[in-house]
């Protein structure tokens, strides 16, 4: 796998699983494109803002399906996700990444049914 792309979504989930939405955000780049599973937001803040709207004891397990590195520091990734909560079942999501020199640049979340 890309250790690229591992390092800058290993951050992601340290700052997801201690419920920080800036140092969420300080993984995306100024101008990332982020669509969770609420209508999309563009640059950190708005990345910041959906983080900030996620239950305390959120966590984030991920697994990396399938990479591609298509230039120097571009490098696509598409993951299972599992987004574990204190009070609901576990949400099974897929993520498709796109990160650009160590930070991501793209984030699209698809909802398993």
């Amino acid at each position: 796998m890309d250790e690229d792309l591992r390092e800058v979504l290993d951050r992601w989930k340290d700052a997801v699983d201690a419920h920080d939405p800036e140092r969420v955000a300080e993984n995306f780049t100024e101008d990332a494109i982020f669509q969770g599973l609420r209508p999309h937001g563009v640059g950190r803040e708005a990345v910041a803002d959906y983080y900030r709207a996620q239950p305390r004891g959120l966590k984030a397990e991920y697994e990396v399906l399938e990479t591609r590195r298509l230039a120097d520091g571009l490098v696509l990734g598409y993951l299972a996700v599992d987004f574990s909560f204190v009070d609901r079942p576990t949400l099974h999501v897929r993520l498709g990444v796109l990160v650009e020199d160590g930070l991501i640049s793209h984030y699209q979340v698809s909802r398993l049914d």
